[in-house]
Formats: C-alpha cells, sequence, structure tokens
C-alpha cells in the first residue's frame, strides 16, 4: 500500500506578484496541514492572466527559470514543508518565451522544466503573441511521493498528451489552467466540457488526474474573462472525488493508494492490449500517411 494525498488550489490573481506568491503560498501551506503531498498551483499564478489582449510591455513578465520569483520562493517552502510542488511561469531564454512549469521535489530541488506544448490563440487567449510551441516534449517526474506528468491548460483538450505521460509510467497528471468565459460570447459556457475531456483522460488511462483553475474577474481594455474556478481532482474511473466551486478561493484534498492503481491498471489490461502498430495514423495533421514523400 502508498497512499499518497494530492491537493488542488484556486484562487484570484492581481497586479501584485508578491502578493498573488503571498496568496499561493498560504493555499499550498493550507494543503500541507492538510497532509497533501503534492500540491497543485494554477497556471501563471504570478500575475493576471495577461494573454487577454497583444500588449509587447507584458514580455517583460518572462524571467529565466533560476531567477524566477515564484520557483525561487516556493524551493524554499517545498524543502520546509517537505512537499512536491509543480510551478508554473512564465519563462524567458533568450529570445525564445515560453509557458514553462519547474516541477521541484520534497527536498526543495528543481526536477526539471516542462514547456507547453499546445499553445491557443483566440479572442481573450492570445497566447501565440506571448509563448513559443514547448519543445520538452511530454516528461515524467519520479518524485518523493510518486512519478507524476504535467500538462498546462491547453494540453489538457489532447489525450495524445494524457496517454504519453501514461505510457512514461506517470501514476498521477497534474493539469494548471486558466479558463473562463469567451470575450466575444458571453453565452458560452465550456466548463462542463473542459472537465469532461480531463474525466475521460483519468478513465482511459486509469490515472488520477489533478485540475487547478483560477477565480475571478479579470478585464484588460475592452475584453473581460471570468474565469470560472471548478477545480476538481477525478479517480482513476473519470469519476469526480472532489470539486470546487466557481468563485471561492480553496484546497482540495483526496488521497489514493498508487500500489492499487497499478494492479487496477493491469487487471484492466489497457496497456497490455495495445496496438501500437495500427496507431501510426496519429501522427499525421489531415488523417493520411505520407510514404517517403508521396501519398
Amino acid at each position: 500500500m502508498r497512499n499518497i494525498k494530492v491537493a488542488a488550489t484556486q484562487m484570484g490573481c492581481i497586479n501584485s506578484i508578491d502578493q498573488n506568491i503571498a496568496k499561493a503560498d498560504a493555499l499550498v501551506r493550507e494543503a500541507a496541514n492538510q497532509g497533501a503531498q503534492i500540491i497543485l498551483l494554477q497556471e501563471l499564478f504570478e500575475t493576471p492572466y495577461f494573454c487577454q489582449k497583444e500588449k509587447s510591455d507584458y514580455y517583460a513578465y518572462a524571467t529565466e527559470l533560476e531567477h524566477n520569483k515564484a520557483v525561487r520562493h516556493f524551493q524554499v517552502v517545498a524543502k520546509e514543508l517537505q512537499v512536491v510542488l509543480p510551478i508554473s511561469f512564465y519563462e524567458k531564454k533568450n529570445y525564445a518565451r515560453y509557458n514553462s512549469l519547474a516541477v521541484i521535489d520534497a527536498s526543495g530541488e528543481v526536477l526539471g522544466k516542462y514547456r507547453k506544448s499546445h499553445i491557443p490563440a483566440g479572442p481573450g487567449y492570445e497566447e501565440k503573441f506571448y509563448f513559443n510551441p514547448g519543445d520538452t516534449g511530454f516528461q515524467v517526474w519520479n518524485t518523493r511521493f510518486g512519478k507524476i506528468g504535467v500538462g498546462v491548460c491547453w494540453d489538457q483538450w489532447y489525450p495524445e498528451a494524457a496517454r504519453c505521460m501514461a505510457l512514461m509510467g506517470a501514476e498521477l497528471l497534474f493539469y494548471p489552467t486558466a479558463i473562463g468565459s469567451e470575450p466575444q460570447d458571453g453565452s458560452i459556457d465550456s466548463k462542463e466540457h473542459w472537465q469532461a475531456c480531463m474525466l475521460g483522460h483519468a478513465a482511459a488511462n486509469l490515472i488520477p488526474v489533478i485540475a487547478s483553475n483560477r477565480v475571478g474577474v479579470e478585464e484588460d481594455e475592452e475584453s473581460k474573462i471570468t474565469f470560472y474556478g471548478s477545480s476538481f481532482i477525478a479517480g482513476p474511473q473519470g469519476n469526480k472525488v472532489i470539486e470546487a466551486g466557481r468563485v471561492e478561493e480553496t484546497v482540495l484534498v483526496a488521497e489514493f493508494d498508487l500500489d492499487l492503481l497499478e494492479i487496477q491498471r493491469l487487471e484492466w489490461g489497457i496497456f497490455r492490449d495495445r496496438r501500437p502498430e495500427l496507431y501510426k495514423i496519429i501522427s499525421s495533421y489531415d488523417g493520411e500517411l505520407t510514404i517517403k514523400g508521396t501519398r
């Protein structure tokens, strides 16, 4: 039996990096007090979600990994509390910019970083203006408490990402996100669709999924997004174990037996019965395979 407690947090963000880090710190400590060993904070929590508008001034938010305030702060917190912290941040690397995540182990060591693979572009979510496509590929980290895979926001809509991390041995999947209303059409509410997609990742791979979203209304000139929270933790059958509301700043905690879950995955045979040789079509854009330069 290898029991682990995981946590998802959700909070609103303001125009103060220091205050946002302080609020995130308080939520991490609350989760740790409830016994959580791996604690997820939402996407780009140091600032408001600046991707609503294309503004070159916001490039200044980007920092190198080793200089990022949140990463440096939570390295100390992770070591103090003996918890694992995946930390989202805006990464600067020479003339490239990435939507990145640093995985901090319970020792305070940064085990590595992941750069968001799928970059959206649309009204209110103009991320292609700010981020290069991630070049790290999907990764799994062997933390003190278990093997974890992490996707960032738009990555969560792709079953390929979850399956890749599962095939690499992930025991838990974490998704920090920033999702809410659509500025161009206030009648659109993707909350149920968003959750259903990730519940499918959990069910298809028999792996718990932990999702952390922000809350609150954020405005930039005429653009406005109401982030709908609804952070959740899913069990390995695609069941919602616990879910937050749409407006509160809170912490969610759930416990899983990783050894038992591994046995269940083996019993179901979903990985044993895979046919990778039949899946080559998934590597194409248009559903056709190109062989030696011809169709």
